[in-house]
């Protein structure tokens, strides 16, 4: 374990390979030098075309969760084609599109996994920041290429262009399961969605073609017309209008609330319904204040949920394929994503930046 330890990064493994990474905590990404692992028996190789940045990378490479091992190498919203195929891979095939979010690893013997929960395996594998089976790091999708485990793959169908398919993988999965999970994808339920970025757009898009009727609960007023008109949203909320929230007060079965800044969770509890349900899905970096009376008086419940198992991740795709889903993005260049880490910071986006892996990787070496 020490020799192995003690190699570069670009020693570790057989096969070459090229990316971007954060150094330290400023999180400023630069092109880096790495390798992956041969082809196992069971593993899926594949050629990453398009990662998507979510806000955990930007947490990430500048360790505001700490925890952060440098070098880092983001992304766990990838996609591509795949280039090898392990001799006891049975579901793809080269050439075949595929993804991988935010798991690569799990311990296939807790009760979790048994439940194609792998999400809550206690010995999950994050697709970066991680540390695998043979003790070396994980590195992420802001690279030229993959190697996983084809439990941990997923399937694109031909239907959905892979750039727009790829915010599916965290965004698209992280509002899914738990629409699924606490019962609020029943046609006619009555849903909020709690801000509107990268998971909240999803979540509108999602509840709409399980047949919901969808209100926007936002800080913006300028973002109305964009959620009614162009997203299809039923209607909108402005949280910091008295008025606009006292009319809607018990109006809703369920709440998804992706706000991942510290906010009153009291307004929430007062749009649900008896029986409703606030579901957490941001992840605000400092304790909540969640009053017990607003929860007795209408037997109300606070829940959460994380992204979600390989099975439901599946599921949720062939649902976006059916319903013609994908997120709505803006495609950059490798090189643009520091600056693309500063908008994002910003929340000036809309609503997900997608690197163009495929295209512009090699020419920002």
């Amino acid at each position: 374990m020490a020799s192995r330890m003690a190699k570069s990064p670009e020693q570790e493994h057989p096969v070459k390979a090229f990316g971007w990474a954060a150094r330290d905590s400023s999180g400023h990404l630069s092109p880096f030098k790495f390798s992956r692992r041969a082809t196992g028996e069971k593993d899926v190789t594949f050629k990453v075309l398009y990662c998507g940045i979510c806000h955990s990378d930007l947490h990430s490479i500048k360790n505001e969760w700490g925890g952060a091992m440098y070098p880092l190498v983001p992304g766990h919203e990838i996609v591509g084609v795949v280039t090898e195929v392990g001799p006891k891979v049975t579901k793809f095939k080269v050439g075949d599109k595929v993804g991988v979010g935010c798991l690569v690893g799990s311990c296939h013997s807790c009760e979790s996994c048994a439940n194609d929960l792998e999400n809550y395996c206690p010995k999950t594998i994050f697709t970066y920041n991680s540390k695998c089976h043979d003790g070396t790091m994980t590195y992420g999708g802001y690279s030229d290429i993959m190697v996983a485990d084809e439990h941990f793959v997923v399937a694109i169908p031909d239907s959905l262009p892979l750039d727009g398919v790829a915010p599916l993988l965290c965004a698209g999965i992280t509002v899914y399961s738990p629409l699924k999970h606490y019962g609020l994808d029943k046609p006619g339920l009555h849903l909020g969605v709690v801000g509107l970025g990268g998971l909240g757009h999803m979540a509108v898009k999602f509840a709409k073609a399980m047949g919901l009727k969808v209100t926007i609960i936002s800080t913006s007023p300028s973002k109305k017309q964009e959620a009614v008109e162009r997203l299809g949203a039923d209607s909108f909320l402005v949280s910091h209008d008295q008025e606009q929230m006292q009319s809607a007060m018990g109006t809703m079965d369920g709440i998804i609330d992706t706000v991942s800044a510290v906010h009153p969770l009291l307004p929430l509890l007062a749009l649900v319904k008896n029986d409703g349900k606030l579901v957490m899905v941001g992840a605000p970096d400092k304790p909540l204040e969640l009053p017990a009376f607003p929860l007795l008086m209408g037997r109300k419940v606070v829940g959460g949920s994380l992204i979600g198992g390989l099975k439901e991740t599946q599921e949720m795709i062939n649902f976006a394929s059916k319903h013609n889903i994908t997120s709505d993005i803006e495609v950059v260049q490798m090189d643009y994503v520091n600056t693309a880490m500063e908008r994002l910071a910003k929340a000036d986006v809309r609503y997900r930046f997608v690197i163009d892996i495929g295209n512009s990787l090699k020419s920002a070496a």
